[in-house]
């Protein structure tokens, strides 16, 4: 019985080829003051939209169909007048809908449902999170069979979009109530078309290159159907796929094949006669969009447009704006070209994520890093002298010493540590205890030679060996302010001159070296003083410089005077 009115109301629509009626207000912003709403499912339609409904002869309580336009970003509230013909009653613009063109396909896509889904009473939600809610029925039978799945997509308030068509709050209470007072009339379900675009000749010659347009040609149908009847289609599915409006004695089912139907002959005048206008119009697209390919914007695309007029308004609301708007006609080679970039940027995104997850999993989530394992190559260690790398540590009272800006001094060696050629042991100023070791025992056994060969040794090494000068004395502050003369405290010189062999030999057998050298390391511990050696002067006494070398020990400096005897001569 229904099918047969509705192929009566084709008859009709097609004899009035496509009057209807559109005198009825379309508004972009619901009539509703959210602050004033107590009750939002009690909530009464405003008074100027009762009228409206009024005049077109449509009763309060009348069946409702809702329509979506994606690229045009347009939720359509279409209510039956007496006749049970359906006019557009209110248009709304969407404030955000997420992803692109196309339909959803699995969870997670950010794809807004494209299809046709009947909403129950049940899909109504006064508790949401986001204002209101009606839940679109996605995945629907022909959804399920496909494959696709999904779960809470939904058209709600809060202006905030993750698969769903979001409207603002007040504009959602305005669709909440028309729904409500179409199930008060006994309406058992609204249908609701989500469709990418008007699906108008020359929208479909502009999207022929997606490659949704196979999916959309079979929405197409349906949309048709609703332009030239003005009522929501009947809709089922088979194979797969849907059908709309078919007479058949059999029943539909969502995988299996399609029963023997046909369609109404009335309906098929009126089709036809469709067809025939939208064929020439689709042919004038073609010639006009020939060589030019259409550039489906990005959800950010969409966003970026809107972005300037949200400034200073409210910002718990996230507009999209709207694909049209965005999107653009380029040059086939062109859009091959960007498209080719977008894939290599893709491919370097993936590369870089999955470095990223291989770094994360070997720092066991960046709580560890790893360490580099040690250079197995040998490094050169150098060495240095332990007195060469510590600083001389001075007392207060040294700030006021003469030479007190010294920070390091070079201790003198000991005899113990002087060769026979009175050179130190280790050949530099730092003496090292394996060097002091070898130094010793050198000594030792230079002891233990003959007096004569040894003065023989001692006496070559003075002629060919520079004496070395030892760093002047440290002075305290009493030493330096009350001392006589400066050169008071010079260190006694010891000769270079030229040994005479004979002499030095008959002065060796008479005073035995062993017994002065033994005691030369004694005199040196005990005093504990510094001693410096220089070249002698010129017209020093020759006499002295002919001595043993053995008797030719470092002279003691002066002692010191004490304190109460600094007046004293």
């Amino acid at each position: 019985m229904r099918l047969k009115n509705l192929v009566v109301t084709a008859a009709v629509a097609a004899l009035l080829a496509g009057c209807t009626n559109e005198t009825l207000d379309t508004f972009d912003k619901a009539e509703v003051n959210i602050k004033s709403v107590k009750n939002k499912t009690t909530y009464e339609l405003s008074g100027r939209i009762v009228a409206n409904m009024q005049s077109a002869n449509m009763p309060k309580t009348s069946p409702i169909m809702i329509r979506i336009f994606k690229e045009e970003g347009a939720l359509e509230i279409w209510k039956a007048d007496a006749t049970n013909r359906f006019a557009k009653l209110r248009e709304y613009k969407i404030c955000a809908w997420s992803g692109k063109l196309g339909p959803k396909v699995k969870e997670g896509d950010r794809q807004a449902p494209e299809g046709f889904y009947p909403i129950n009473p049940g899909q109504m939600n006064p508790n949401s999170s986001y204002y209101l809610a009606i839940n679109t029925g996605f995945p629907n039978r022909y959804d399920a069979a496909n494959g696709r799945h999904g779960t809470n997509l939904m058209i709600h308030g809060a202006c905030s979009s993750s698969g769903c068509y979001s409207m603002t709050d007040e504009q959602m209470q305005e669709i909440f109530a028309l729904a409500r007072d179409a199930y008060k009339g006994g309406q058992q379900s609204i249908q609701l078309q989500a469709l990418p675009f008007r699906m108008t000749a020359e929208n479909m010659a502009r999207h022929k290159n997606s490659p949704h347009i196979e999916f959309w040609k079979m929405l197409k149908t349906g949309y048709d159907q609703f332009e030239i009847t003005k009522r929501p289609p009947e809709v089922n599915i088979c194979e797969k796929k849907y059908v709309f409006n078919q007479q058949t004695d059999g029943k539909f089912s969502p995988g299996g094949q399609c029963p023997a139907m046909s369609t109404p002959s009335t309906m098929q005048v009126a089709l036809a006669n469709y067809n025939k206008k939208y064929d020439d119009d689709y042919t004038k697209a073609l010639k006009k969009y020939e060589g030019m390919v259409w550039y489906e914007p990005s959800e950010g695309e969409r966003k970026a447009i809107v972005a300037k007029d949200r400034v200073g308004k409210e910002l718990a609301y996230a507009p999209t704006g709207r694909s049209i708007d965005a999107g653009k006609l380029m040059k086939a080679e062109d859009l091959a070209k960007l498209e080719a970039r977008r894939a290599e940027l893709a491919e370097a995104k993936k590369a870089i994520e999955l470095q990223t997850a291989e770094l994360e999993k070997s720092t066991r989530g960046g709580k560890s890093i790893p360490v580099p394992a040690q250079n197995p190559l040998p490094r050169p260690v150098e060495q240095a002298s332990t007195e060469e790398l510590t600083t001389t540590k001075t007392g207060f009272w040294s700030l006021f010493a003469k030479n007190g800006s010294q920070a390091q001094r070079l201790e003198p060696a000991t005899p113990s540590e002087l060769s026979p050629t009175g050179q130190n042991a280790a050949g530099a100023v730092a003496q090292t205890p394996e060097n002091a070791a070898k130094t010793k025992a050198a000594a030792t056994e230079t002891a233990a030679v003959k007096p004569s060969d040894a003065a023989a040794q001692d006496a070559a090494a003075l002629q060919q060996t520079p004496v070395e000068q030892a760093a002047p004395a440290k002075k305290g502050f009493w030493g330096s302010l009350f001392s006589k003369s400066e050169t008071s405290q010079t260190v006694t010189a010891v000769a270079t001159a030229p040994v005479n062999p004979a002499a030095e030999q008959q002065n060796a057998e008479q005073k035995p070296v062993a017994k002065t050298m033994q005691q030369q390391p004694q005199a040196a511990a005990k005093d504990k003083t510094e001693t410096a050696v220089k070249p002698a002067a010129a017209g020093q006494d020759t006499a002295a410089t002919e001595s043993s070398p053995a008797e030719q020990v470092v002279a003691e400096q002066p002692k010191k005077r004490p304190f109460w005897k600094i007046w004293g001569n």
